[in-house]
């Protein structure tokens, strides 16, 4: 028989999830962390239900993986070099199987697992909608990224394709934007797939950018990562730069057999939930970079008009529709 949360209760239910964590771990109201010299990075990010992921379209399990990477994306885009841990704050209505929760808390772990850190804590509550929101702690590395510290000349480059987690959501909700008579590889099918359900924290891309940057340039770099689309994180680079940018219309970072069109381009552009890297470098270091960085990309320059984001062929504004966490509510 499949138990409710409302039919096993708090204490029974914190009781089970403390394997999930160390012995002792979750035994009381706060955790210690241990001394370290580096800088400590925080940052919390909340995935809602019917708005980041659906049961048509997610399992539990992927639901844990995704909630753990889009935090480790964030510090990732901030210079983290390790992750210390997570906080986990539930809220699920008492009808809520206790399966659900622990797949949820199995792919918390797997994501774990991959990328370091553990369970540190968190808290768990009955509410009308499933929420889980987490809290992540990683150490600064050499090179604190800021979204401010563009400069113009500057490259723009990013980490790998984008556009794959908007199309992965469509496959999975067949939607009827994917025209019959567009043929899409399989490969390219599963790749979007995997990536809407499993993205990836771009660790390894920092850890490129760190071991190879030219030991004459100073470790100024401006960076963040794209979970709201490609082109919004251009955008809050430029805006909190105080500069501007020129993309490179043959440089969209698209994936392989990715098809063409406006659709396609927008996607690519505004799909959100890519959580690449985009960062601003001086051009050696950049070119560095690219060299090293598997599918890593060149996609244009900063300039010094303030804030005006351009194609470099029309020399037209581009055009933005990013993902709006208030705007974009059902």
């Amino acid at each position: 028989m499949t138990v409710t949360l409302a039919e096993l209760g708090e204490a029974e239910l914190l009781r089970r999830l403390t394997r999930f964590a160390p012995p002792g771990q979750l035994g009381d109201d706060t955790s210690t962390l241990d001394p370290d010299p580096r800088p400590l990075l925080v940052n919390t990010d909340v995935l809602v239900d019917e708005l980041h992921f659906s049961d048509r379209t997610t399992s539990p399990r992927d639901v844990g993986w995704r909630a753990v990477a889009t935090n480790l994306s964030d510090l990732a885009a901030s210079g983290a070099i390790a992750v210390d841990g997570i906080t986990v704050a539930l809220v699920a209505p008492g009808d809520t199987h206790w399966s659900w929760v622990e797949d949820l808390y199995r792919g918390i772990s797997e994501a774990l697992s991959c990328y370091g850190g553990i369970l540190l804590g968190g808290d768990c509550s009955a509410g009308r909608q499933r929420l889980i929101s987490i809290t992540a702690l990683g150490r600064l590395g050499p090179l604190r990224l800021h979204r401010g510290d563009a400069r113009p000349g500057d490259w723009l480059v990013t980490s790998g394709a984008h556009g794959l987690s908007r199309l992965g959501l469509a496959l999975l909700q067949r939607d009827a934007a994917l025209d019959a008579n567009v043929a899409l590889t399989e490969s390219l099918q599963q790749q979007a797939i995997s990536q809407h359900r499993r993205p990836i924290p771009r660790l390894d891309a920092l850890n490129t950018l760190l071991k190879n940057k030219p030991e004459e340039l100073p470790w100024r770099a401006a960076g963040t990562d794209s979970s709201d689309g490609l082109l919004a994180a251009v955008q809050a680079i430029c805006h909190t730069s105080e500069c501007g940018a020129e993309l490179r219309r043959e440089g969209l970072p698209r994936a392989a057999n990715w098809p063409e069109g406006a659709l396609w381009d927008h996607w690519c552009l505004n799909g959100g939930e890519d959580f690449e890297l985009v960062l601003a470098l001086p051009p050696s270091w950049a070119q560095t970079w690219l060299d090293h960085q598997p599918h890593s990309r060149h996609i244009g320059w900063i300039t010094a008009d303030s804030q005006q984001i351009i194609w470099n062929d029309t020399r037209h504004a581009v055009d933005s529709e990013g993902f709006d966490h208030f705007g974009s509510v059902p």
